[in-house]
């Protein structure tokens, strides 16, 4: 496989990040979050860091104070990695499970009856 540059950074931004989130969740008393992904533009400007919840009702909340602290994360960034410049962080809810399971739900709920 080929990986390009921003495929590289985004998987070491995703491990720091990880570990940043995971800090926060506990100091500030943010609800539960997970990273689960991060895209990193190909001018390595922008990092979009998707994230999931626990609960799905808290997910807004979470990623608003996600991002009132992306400037901090960024700033913990620029002195661990390597990089010239670090990219901008902007957190975003992944509602990807959120779908998976409401996919999931309807399809247990449509199921054939067996006789």
């Amino acid at each position: 496989m080929n990986f390009t540059r921003s495929d590289r950074i985004a998987v070491q931004l995703r491990k720091e990040i990880a570990v940043l989130v995971h800090q926060a969740v506990r100091d500030h008393a943010l609800p539960s979050v997970s990273v689960s992904d991060v895209e990193v533009t190909r001018d390595l400007d922008l990092a979009k860091v998707f994230v999931t919840t626990l609960v799905s009702e808290e997910s807004k909340a979470a990623v608003k104070a996600l991002n009132e602290m992306a400037f901090e994360f960024r700033r913990v960034l620029s002195r661990t990695l390597k990089m010239r410049r670090v990219p901008e962080i902007r957190f975003h809810y992944d509602d990807s499970v959120d779908n998976g399971e409401r996919i999931e739900q309807l399809l247990r709920e449509n199921a054939p009856k067996e006789d």
